[in-house]
């Protein structure tokens, strides 16, 4: 028999409870956690035998969401879960990140983590639970792990924080973000919000800290009382004596080519100071098997002390930009002709080409989740990262990178754009980096702005993001600097990434992840308050391209029109089986929905259309104005006169006598049925009935003329 082990703790109105040893007993570590009516199992494995050192930890995080935890059925034509859905992605990295640091390069065995949502109650956030189900789990296991770690949400509604919110309060909130850490501080920050203030960012941070220190505690409970003792982690001692040599003749050598100005002009530097050392030790180096891998070690190492060094001593980058300095910054909109909207966003060697595409109702994409109902969302951002824009041969895919960096730039965006009443268009926002060498991301916020604007998308402010890194040295970070507008080599060599996005008046978006054991709050706000300064120096630059949206949407882009008709004009609209509406569709080429209040909504291809379809519509509701002069069609033809349509369903007689000032004889010698012709309403008579005229309306056109009377024939 099993026995099951369980510890729990206090987080918001509820208890989160960790459970083990009932469900998946043959992994490393399994951990059954639930929160009111929503759980995850999560589960742990790894490798049984490590593989040669790696210089990565070979993690993979699988969550996902099972549709009959919600009482569910898949939606489309397959009716099983299939790949990773997009919210499937990005709480799988929601969960690496913090995790990742914290795992041992040297245990060099694979490591698999499947968090799986099995009950989903649709009121509670299942990726919250899952985030700590996963590190109780690992922590738990034989598996050696520098845990635990815990998350939570924070969301400010009506001006009050809530720890770990519902649906429903997450879509009232001005800010809501998910906050991981350890016992020591925090790691993690990623969220959105409706230009907050970087005091109430800070707020909600630091809300989130004494709960997370609770979660931890917790899991550290069950590992007393369930854990299992940890695999070893083989740390060979090696022998790297000989590199003495080596690293003093290097070190000039790379610190020179560590500040060539250029990114590719300084990977060639760095590659030509390599290969001069790897020929003046050839011998040295090629006398044992991992030599080349120590090498490889070694200009890592000296790269990473010389960065560091240049700007905690000397406050001087790569680059040679100041720690506050913007790299130089270009946008140019309106580049592509055919688009609806476009923008060139350059800063430094990284850019982006951001376009604008409006659609219709129909076009928005519907999100089917176990959160609850379908969904449609009208507004897209996709992020693309092709491999030309490092300079590198390829495949051209959609990564987890991809899309979570697509995520993080339409956070910052949604939080501008209108309301479905004030511009019904679905939107669709592409960023294609041409070019990279750190924060494309952000680079991807600035230019879909500017293609927003340019598209003529009625957005609230314009939006701009900066990212951030961190340097520190000394015990308890003594010695910082904080970062502004990181490069490559900066994100990658030093503690911390912080990107922020935002307008002139607050923060719209907010990712932050940290490679150190957490920030002082000290450092957080001095981050916060230099990503700031930063934000509204690119907003400047921006303002100079284009400051507010242009007035007209683009003429290439489809037209959204809107009217409303009498309750009983509806029938008149759709016609017997559809047949009129159908017929404006076919007449036009736009697409004409109606709704049981009447409201009529228009969406052409281009303005035109538009307008011709409203047109029609008009036409039909329209009552016939006696004295009117209308362009009519002919349909029937008799002996006696010509019935012709001057509405559509609406048709009327001219009568025979009513064709010419002249006598006509036939009426096949004036008009032609499908004829085209300008008639005039005489009259309806008390039947109903519409008396026209042909030769009244060619009349008071002045395309002929009544002959005049001569006073000598009058007196006759």
């Amino acid at each position: 028999m099993f026995e099951t082990k369980k510890t729990s703790v206090r987080i918001g109105d509820g208890e989160l409870v960790f459970e083990t040893g009932k469900i998946a007993k043959q992994t490393s570590g399994a951990v059954y956690a639930h929160y009111e009516g929503s759980a995850v199992l999560a589960t742990v494995c790894c490798g049984h035998e490590p593989t040669e050192p790696l210089d990565y930890v070979p993690l993979q995080v699988e969550y996902n969401e099972k549709y009959y935890a919600a009482g569910k059925i898949p939606g489309g034509y397959l009716k099983r879960e299939g790949r990773a859905k997009d919210k499937e992605i990005l709480v799988s990295r929601i969960i690496d990140r913090p995790m990742r640091p914290l795992f041992d390069k040297a245990f060099g065995r694979e490591i698999q983590i499947v968090p799986t949502v099995v009950s989903s109650d649709q009121m509670h956030t299942p990726d919250i639970i899952a985030i700590n189900a996963a590190s109780a789990a690992v922590t738990i296991s034989d598996i050696p792990f520098d845990g635990p770690i815990a998350a939570v949400r924070i969301a400010k509604v009506n001006g009050e924080y809530i720890v770990n919110p519902t649906f429903q309060q997450i879509e009232e909130a001005q800010l809501e973000i998910v906050v991981a850490g350890t016992l020591v501080g925090i790691t993690m920050v990623e969220g959105g919000a409706k230009e907050v203030s970087e005091e109430e960012m800070l707020e909600a941070i630091a809300l989130a800290h004494p709960v997370i220190k609770d979660i931890c505690n917790a899991q550290l409970e069950l590992k007393k009382l369930a854990g299992k003792v940890k695999l070893p982690v083989f740390k060979q001692k090696i022998d790297l004596s000989w590199l003495e040599p080596v690293r003093a003749f290097a070190t000039p050598l790379v610190k020179e080519a560590s500040f060539v100005k250029g990114k590719m002009e300084r990977y060639a530097a760095l590659a030509e100071a390599h290969q001069q050392v790897n020929e003046k030790f050839a011998d040295l180096i090629s006398d044992g098997e991992k030599r080349s891998v120590q090498i490889a070690d070694l200009y890592e190492d000296l790269e990473y002390t010389i960065l560091r060094s240049s700007i905690l001593d000397d406050g001087l980058r790569t680059d040679g930009r100041k720690v506050t300095e913007i790299r130089p910054i270009t946008c140019e909109v309106g580049l592509l002709s055919k688009t609806h909207g476009s923008a060139l966003f350059t800063r430094g060697e990284t850019q982006a080409l951001a376009t604008t595409t409006l659609g219709t109702k129909s076009d928005a994409q519907m999100l089917d989740n176990i959160d609850g109902d379908k969904k449609f969302s009208s507004f897209m951002l996709h992020y693309n990262f092709p491999p030309y824009s490092v300079g590198e041969c390829g495949r051209l895919s959609t990564g987890r990178r991809e899309i979570g960096h697509g995520h993080l730039a339409q956070r910052a965006l949604q939080a501008v754009l209108p309301t479905e009443a004030e511009f019904p268009y679905t939107i669709r926002v592409v960023s294609d980096i041409m070019e990279s060498n750190g924060s494309s991301s952000m680079a991807s916020v600035c230019g879909g702005c500017l293609s927003l604007m340019d598209a003529g998308v009625p957005i609230k402010k314009p939006v701009a993001g900066i990212a951030m890194g961190l340097i520190t040295s000394g015990a308890d970070y003594a010695k910082y600097v904080v970062l502004s507008d990181i490069l490559g080599e900066e994100d990658h060599l030093g503690d911390m990434d912080f990107k922020v996005t935002g307008t002139e008046e607050g923060i719209t978006a907010f990712q932050m992840d940290i490679k150190i054991a957490g920030v002082t709050p000290e450092i957080m706000s001095k981050a916060l308050s230099q990503a700031k300064a930063g934000r509204l120096h690119i907003l400047k630059i921006m303002n100079k391209s284009l400051d507010t949206p242009r007035k007209t949407i683009n003429e290439n882009a489809p037209a959204i029109l809107t009217m409303k008709v009498a309750e009983d004009k509806i029938g008149a609209v759709i016609g017997t089986g559809g047949k009129t509406i159908k017929g404006i569709a076919a007449q036009t080429g736009a697409e004409v929905n109606i709704g049981d209040d009447g409201t009529i909504t228009i969406y052409g291809k281009n303005n035109a259309s538009a307008k011709a379809a409203k047109e029609l519509v008009k036409q039909i509701i329209e009552e016939p104005e006696v004295g009117h002069i209308y362009n009519g069609t002919v349909k029937k033809i008799m002996d006696f006169g010509a019935f012709i349509e001057i509405l559509p369903g609406k048709e009327g007689l001219c009568h025979i006598s009513k064709l010419d000032i002249k006598r006509v004889n036939n009426v096949e010698d004036v008009l032609k049925v499908g004829q085209e012709i300008p008639i005039k309403l005489m009259e309806i008579d008390r039947q109903g009935r519409l008396n026209l005229s042909y030769v009244d309306a060619l009349i008071e056109q002045g395309k002929i003329e009544v002959p005049s009377r001569t006073p000598d024939k009058e007196n006759k």
